[in-house]
């Protein structure tokens, strides 16, 4: 019964003692100043420390797999004008950012307000993100908070906390009965394999790190906070009406908060920031037409509200003549003089 409860008790130290992360925007232990918290060491932190069973090298791999699948399964905005404007919006933030691999981006052509990065650095950014911004500022803050999840490394770093889990319940087995079988049976099932749906510590980091990336490529953070309430407020209105969007890290209010505090005390306050651009409404009123006209163009397509028009033809009588007078309509109209 000790050793049941002593295997217990290192689980829980491994699984859950890793799952909180570090605690960003506070001074460490023994040391005066907490470099993430430095937007001028930015590049130079190493903030996708802690433990992973992945290298560089493999979880790029496993990103690339994974972006294989999600193309697969969806259309792509293959414009060049709109996927070369998100691909330099991100790209810039991505050398803003602590980020150790390169990105590919692209867009996704859904209505859904959402965009995800996956592991290694393969990122994904729906129209329906886009076209529910008001400028610029706000679809970087929603992008620099997904480059902040890879650079942290968050994905595989939930992977290896999963595998970690697996491999601590393996004893239990040993242990014989209903007792050791239900544990690990419990601990798989809370437990799963996901790379998407992160803690609550890992999506604090994420607009931790998010919010200065945002910053020092420019753009007011403020945007961030600005966008993610507005989308609540829909929500609260509309219930229902944006479930989906951003389904895999809601914005609390104590992250509203968090942010806003990290604005004040961690981010020198600057005399302008970027908030929008002309490239940007070009390229929101580009989608805009984009998507009118495939909409036409699946009408078109269906034709189902169209009237079809079919044309009789009569086979001539013997005589040459026309067999009726409805054929007798066919021919060219005859002036005759009385």
């Amino acid at each position: 019964m000790k050793s049941l409860r002593a295997i217990e008790l290192l689980l829980l130290l491994f699984v859950f003692g890793f799952s909180s992360g570090t605690v960003v925007g506070q001074d460490k232990k023994n040391s005066s100043k907490d470099s993430r918290s430095d937007v001028e060491a930015i590049g130079d932190r190493d903030v996708g420390d802690g433990m992973n069973f992945y290298s560089l090298e493999k979880e790029i791999a496993l990103g690339k797999s994974l972006a294989q699948q999600v193309e697969q399964q969806s259309r792509l905005v293959m414009d060049p004008v709109v996927a070369e404007y998100v691909n330099r919006v991100g790209q810039n933030l991505v050398r803003n950012s602590d980020a150790k691999v390169p990105f590919t981006i692209k867009v996704i052509d859904s209505d859904d307000v959402n965009a995800f990065a996956l592991p290694g650095g393969f990122f994904f950014v729906n129209t329906g993100l886009i076209l529910a911004t008001e400028n610029e500022a706000e679809l970087a803050g929603v992008m620099a908070h997904e480059i902040a999840h890879v650079a942290a490394r968050h994905g595989t770093r939930n992977a290896s906390k999963a595998e970690l889990a697996n491999w601590l319940t393996i004893p239990l087995i040993f242990l014989g009965g209903p007792i050791g079988y239900g544990v690990r049976s419990a601990a798989s099932v809370l437990i799963p394999m996901k790379f998407l749906q992160f803690s609550r510590g890992a999506e604090r980091e994420a607009d931790f790190l998010g919010l200065q990336y945002l910053y020092k490529t420019g753009y007011d953070p403020q945007s961030f906070i600005d966008f993610f309430e507005k989308i609540q407020a829909k929500e609260k209105s509309r219930p229902g009406s944006l479930s989906k969007a951003f389904s895999t890290h809601p914005l609390t209010p104590e992250r509203i908060d968090a942010a806003q505090g990290e604005i004040q005390t961690i981010l020198p306050p600057r005399s302008e920031y970027m908030v929008t651009t002309s490239e940007y409404d070009r390229v929101v009123e580009r989608l805009r037409v984009l998507q009118n006209r495939g909409a036409v163009e699946a009408a078109e397509q269906q034709g189902e509200d169209r009237p079809t028009l079919r044309k009789t033809t009569r086979a001539p009588s013997p005589s040459g003549e026309p067999s009726s007078e409805e054929d007798k309509s066919d021919e060219r109209p005859r002036l005759e003089r009385r």
